[in-house]
């Protein structure tokens, strides 16, 4: 497999495993993997998967749920999608489907198994992370040997942020910008006025030109 990451991200835009062998049952729809990369954004947002709008469209964070982390990024649409600058890879590159409920099913095991572990070597130069709920978490801090429990909950993460934004490379965890978790940000007021700061000043940082 190549160690480009533009290569190996025109594969997975090309992957069926889901559909022609899966891990339990079929993707239910056509795969559409998403994801945005480049061998020079320093910064990557690390998502679950993309939902029904995002299928249809073809655009990650296209929706109020995007509107609302580039608010907490302190970034307008034009730097989000620059990929030159930020990369975005979900941990399911597909839209799963829905469960009975209507939710979002669990991000595709296929991926993570075929693709993740080589598409992150290709980048070294990614200087922080963004985990955007728990199964991106869960990932990373496993990949990166961070020091938290894998059993532990978001929330209780999201609090602890300076345990592992202080790592090389920083990992910032946050819980889904999804209008679901509005009660969450009211009842903890401490993670606007504590790690949205901290989070805007290193996406500032990163997104800014490099000086030679």
């Amino acid at each position: 497999m190549s160690n480009e990451p533009s290569q190996i991200a025109d594969a997975i835009r090309a992957c069926r495993l889901c559909v022609e062998a899966p891990h339990g049952v079929a993707l239910p729809h056509e795969p559409r993997p998403l994801l945005r990369v480049s061998a020079s954004a320093r910064l990557l947002v690390a998502s679950q998967a993309p939902g029904m709008r995002a299928h249809k469209s073809g655009v990650t964070f296209d929706d109020p749920s995007g509107d609302r982390l580039r608010q907490w990024m302190g970034v307008d649409r034009e730097t989000f999608y620059d990929e030159a600058q930020i990369a975005i890879v979900p941990m399911g590159f597909c839209f799963p489907g829905y469960d009975a409920n209507g939710g979002d099913i669990p991000p595709r095991r296929e991926c993570r198994a075929h693709w993740h572990d080589a598409l992150f070597a290709a980048m070294p130069q990614i200087e922080t992370v963004l985990l955007v709920g728990a199964y991106s978490q869960r990932y990373h801090f496993a990949r990166l040997g961070a020091p938290v429990d894998p059993k532990a909950k978001v929330s209780d993460v999201v609090r602890d942020w300076r345990n592992v934004f202080c790592l090389k490379p920083a990992l910032m965890p946050l819980p889904h910008p999804s209008w679901r978790n509005t009660g969450w940000l009211k009842r903890n007021p401490w993670f606007e006025a504590e790690a949205l700061p901290a989070l805007r000043a290193e996406v500032a940082r990163l997104t800014r030109p490099l000086t030679k």
